[in-house]
């Protein structure tokens, strides 16, 4: 006989079923944390600068700067 029985022994189907919850449950937050990160930089759009032809430069860490600033 078995004599190592535990309340808590997640084995057999209620692992199972524990395990698919979480998973879910993990799927659904990021799901619902994406959509709201998308949402939240759908109007965060970027305009392009007229004046990059004449401020550019070959090679320069400044060109980042130039190129997309920020509407709001």
């Amino acid at each position: 006989m078995n004599e190592n029985r535990s309340v808590f022994a997640l084995d057999g189907v209620t692992g199972m079923l524990i395990a698919t919850v979480l998973l879910l449950s993990i799927l659904a937050f990021l799901s619902i944390n994406a959509m709201s990160v998308q949402h939240a930089n759908a109007e965060n759009y970027y305009k392009w600068n007229s004046d990059i032809e004449k401020n550019i430069k070959a090679n320069s860490v400044e060109n980042a700067n130039l190129a997309f600033q920020p509407v709001k």
